[in-house]
């Protein structure tokens, strides 16, 4: 199994508050190409793939995925804390505010919530894995356009390290699409 301990993959330590990036920053974690996303799917697909090894990437790769929704809501937290109602009101963020408060609450950057429809899981282990490999770079696309959008340095390195993390996962599941295609899956 695993054993846990008490950091993050990569730290995070944002010192100024902005409440307009929190906004956006929250598709990371609830957004249909988000974290949260990708690790509930490679858990779904880990019981269809015909391999131990696979099963068993799957699995770590989910793993960290709900490593890298830690990171994303400490960011989020970090962030948004000790906000003022004018800065709330500044940033555009009564809506949210309304619904959670300044809690971390899984939607999209419009304020859609989680919803696992942007998931497939269709039982065909090519189709899933490459259902795979586009969540990697559709999340490796999202965290470009979050780089894009920042300016802080202290957002600016997780950011970095979360989009490198998505084209290793992408590599390692071309790596196993690969490896069945070879064996005849």
């Amino acid at each position: 199994m695993w054993i846990y301990e008490k950091r993050l993959e990569y730290p995070v330590n944002i010192k100024k508050r902005n409440l307009k990036f929190a906004k956006v920053l929250i598709t990371q974690f609830g957004g249909p190409n988000s974290e949260l996303v990708s690790a509930l799917r490679y858990i779904s697909h880990s019981f269809t793939v015909p391999t131990e090894h696979g099963r068993a990437l799957m699995v770590d790769i989910a793993t960290e995925e709900l490593a890298h929704v830690e990171i994303i809501n400490t960011m989020i937290k970090q962030l948004t804390q000790g906000a003022t109602l004018e800065e709330i009101k500044a940033a555009d963020f009564e809506p949210y505010y309304t619904e959670h408060g300044l809690a971390v609450y899984p939607s999209d950057a419009n304020g859609v919530p989680f919803n696992a429809v942007s998931m497939a899981s269709t039982g065909d282990v090519k189709a899933d894995i490459y259902e795979d490999m586009a969540g990697e770079q559709k999340a490796r696309a999202t965290y470009e356009h979050l780089i894009n959008l920042a300016d802080d340095p202290d957002v600016l390195a997780p950011l970095h390290f979360l989009r490198q993390r998505e084209v290793v996962h992408f590599n390692r599941f071309k790596e196993l699409l690969e490896e069945y295609t070879k064996k005849g899956y």
